[in-house]
């Protein structure tokens, strides 16, 4: 189903005022302009991202001008930031946008109808309307929309490899686990870095291989066929290690800690010290993401200038397969408290709207022309002062509306840097969402964190061979009894009551 497609299939009703809000705006002439005709006053709680920005800079002004408003920016700190939303959410005394995480308590607040639900007038904006539906899907609570995603990409997940090391082993990218143990057994036993030592690895694996949304084993298990955590198999809510797909990526791992191709001490290892073993040219493989490219070539060719680095979307039998991730960096919604009309409602979506224009969206993820950046003769842009668009530009990027390429000319960058940032949206296409990302469970909810470690140590302790298939399985039964089919009940339950 389309963006579009997935838009309409609201209320005729519902449609109806939403036509009515682009009748207004189109009379007031200004997406963001007031009743009285001026400036609308927009106040805003975002967060801190580097030095607060002086009021009134020249980005702040322009932004203002593009959109026809007055700003009024809380800036909090990263750290103190869900502790002032929840003091904000408690008081009632909250700003007209508000940047939300998806967190249980933001969610609870939603359900109390603290927020507007704004799905049904997104059709009436374009630029809110023309980004991909799944954005948008990955932050409703019971299949309902409150506020505005800041757009990330969903197709990042990439591996980095040593081209160079491939080349020289006559081995191409590997698509399915039999070709990645073969690889990984190049890799060690080889001799691809030429000197005269098994040294190297293909992976190297961390504490943290099997959690998160940017695992290792989730991803190479997506590739193979398997769900992304969680998914439909047979019209059932299923979570992934009881798939095939997934257990054959298990026991590939099994069989390279057994024949010793991983490094031995994964379970105790933190991920920062695997990402320095590629830097120094000990590992092949890099589990990373399509942006990365540019900094892990510069990074590795400092210490090896003849090391070549490329990466690729995770391969398997079916081609291409990514665990697509939430796509967003929180959400901008709209308090009913301080947004108390329909009318008023309308005109902060316009604005949003209006933030995704061509000038707004150069302004907030280029800067200011020939300040932060320049126009190129080969119709691209390129960053001229990197320093103050990180002092003067990303607290507004960070936290504000924009898609990297929309609306936007395309960035120069190195050949590595470029396709990065092409993968990343080309890649778009082979995401595989985590169907319960948004489900609601009340034994998840309780005991959630638990279940997780809970089959998470027992796929290291299969791995590393302190238990066979049988255990594994009896692992499973384990889960199950332990809450698991409870959590699997109540979100197939979660899922039905959206789909039905």
């Amino acid at each position: 189903m389309t963006a579009k497609r997935w838009w309409m299939g609201v209320s005729a009703a519902v449609l109806a005022a939403g036509v009515l809000a682009g009748c207004a705006r189109s009379e007031t002439g200004g997406a963001g302009e007031a009743e009285d005709g001026g400036p609308l006053a927009v106040s805003m709680a975002l967060t801190q991202v580097g030095e607060i920005p002086a009021k009134d800079n020249a980005v702040e002004k322009l932004l203002e001008e593009y959109t026809e408003t007055e700003l009024d920016i809380q800036w909090i700190p990263q750290s103190a930031y869900d502790e002032k939303v929840s003091v904000m959410m408690a008081s009632k005394e909250m700003p007209k946008i508000i940047k939300l995480n998806y967190v249980p308590l933001v969610i609870n607040a939603i359900r109390s109808g603290d927020f507007w639900e704004i799905g049904p007038y997104l059709p009436e904006y374009p630029n809110l309307s023309a980004q991909d539906e799944q954005h948008y899907k990955n932050i409703s609570v019971e299949g309902k929309i409150y506020g505005v995603p800041l757009f990330r990409d969903m197709g990042r997940a990439t591996f980095n490899y040593r081209k160079d090391w491939l080349d020289k082993l006559g081995l191409d990218i590997p698509t399915n686990p039999d070709e990645w143990y073969e690889a990984q057994k190049a890799f060690v036993t080889g001799d691809p870095d030429g000197n005269g030592k098994d040294d190297t690895y293909g992976w190297m694996l961390d504490k943290q291989y099997n959690t998160g949304i940017s695992a290792l084993l989730t991803r190479l298990a997506v590739a193979n066929g398997s769900v992304n955590k969680w998914g439909i198999v047979d019209g059932k809510m299923t979570p992934d290690f009881t798939q095939p797909e997934f257990f054959e990526v298990l026991s590939m791992f099994r069989r390279m800690y057994e024949e010793k191709l991983i490094n031995q001490d994964f379970a105790v290892l933190d991920g920062s010290e695997v990402g320095l073993k590629f830097d120094a040219g000990t590992a092949g493989f890099g589990n990373s993401v399509a942006g990365a490219l540019k900094s892990q070539h510069e990074r590795l060719t400092k210490a090896d200038p003849d090391a070549v680095v490329d990466n690729s979307g995770f391969i398997g039998p079916d081609g291409i397969r990514l665990a697509g991730e939430p796509g967003h960096n929180g959400f901008l919604a709209i308090p009913k408290s301080s947004v108390k009309t329909e009318d008023e409602l309308k005109r902060i979506l316009a604005f949003l709207d209006d933030m995704m224009n061509e000038d707004a969206a150069n302004l907030l993820v280029r800067g200011i022309k020939d300040v932060h950046y320049a126009d190129t003769d080969d119709g691209k842009t390129e960053i001229t002062d990197f320093d103050a668009f990180q002092l003067e530009v990303k607290p507004y990027r960070d936290n504000l509306l924009y898609v990297e390429g929309y609306n936007t000319k395309p960035l120069k960058d190195t050949p590595q840097g470029e396709k990065g940032t092409r993968m990343a949206k080309e890649n778009l296409q082979y995401a595989v969402p985590n169907e319960a990302l948004t489900l609601t469970s009340a034994m998840y909810s309780e005991r959630g964190n638990e279940l997780e470690t809970m089959i998470g140590d027992a796929m290291t302790k299969y791995i590393m061979g302190e238990i066979d298939e049988a255990g594994w399985q009896k692992e499973i039964e384990n889960w199950r009894k332990a809450g698991g089919d409870e959590v699997i009940r109540e979100f197939q339950e979660s899922y039905d009551s959206i789909h039905k």
